[in-house]
């Protein structure tokens, strides 16, 4: 995935109201840009730190532009917009890159389903049935450690696919839960168990349950942020 339009450089003065962020241009403009992640973004921002824009030139919009990219404390890039993560595995798994998921003849966005109301991101059409693929953002990496991390923050919701999946998987359906690590400089994923136990437990009670879990981590750039490799999973 390219960015288009081009991203604009700055640095961040400061995140807040979850959604907010200020910023300041390479040319010295000050903004206040709208900021695309629900977490926490721990370990992924620092205040004086590199930050990639895009600029939005729509006049209903009531903010000028939109976090895309940021320097971590630890010198890494993470793409934040955690909007990005479903995109880019869509082109991954229409490319063949998700090579555990290849072979599929329909892709469906959104699907309903489920006991608790939720909705799938993916549900693959194979001719011996259905698979149905969740997708979460990772962003979270810490000092000194190839291995990312999720949740970075108590995520109810998460907890709650995972139920679903296992759900799924106990009714011998494909259930697949896929982390999209949106941060470099990583080889593993693992559940932020010191964070949100809860999940972690969900997590592993789903693989006891039959559900697969994948991990594929990313190249990314100011120019485009393309899923390219496995990652290991550690439970």
């Amino acid at each position: 995935m390219r960015f288009s339009p081009e991203l604009e450089e700055g640095r961040l003065i400061k995140r807040y109201k979850r959604f907010l962020a200020d910023i300041e241009t390479t040319s010295g403009e000050l903004l206040t840009i709208h900021c695309p992640n629900t977490g926490s973004m721990l370990n992924c921002m620092v205040e004086g730190g590199q930050v990639w824009f895009s600029r939005s030139n729509d006049p209903k919009r009531k903010l000028p532009g939109t976090w895309e990219i940021t320097q971590t404390p630890q010198g890494r890039l993470a793409c934040v917009n955690t909007g990005r993560a479903n995109r880019l595995i869509e082109e991954a798994l229409l490319a063949g890159v998700i090579t555990e998921l290849d072979g599929f003849t329909a892709l469906k966005r959104e699907v309903p389903y489920g006991q608790e109301k939720s909705r799938i991101d993916f549900r693959l059409e194979y001719p011996q049935g259905f698979a149905f693929v969740e997708v979460k953002s990772v962003t979270l990496g810490f000092d000194d450690s190839r291995v990312a991390a999720f949740p970075d923050a108590v995520t109810q919701r998460g907890a709650k696919h995972l139920r679903e999946l296992a759900t799924l998987a106990r009714e011998g359906v494909r259930a697949v839960q896929l982390y999209c690590v949106n941060l470099t400089g990583v080889d593993a994923v693992r559940p932020a168990e010191e964070i949100d136990p809860a999940y972690a437990a969900a997590l592993r009670e789903a693989v006891a349950a039959g559900v697969q879990v994948l991990a594929y981590g990313v190249s990314l750039t100011s120019d485009a942020v393309v899923v390219d490799r496995r990652l290991d999973v550690i439970l």
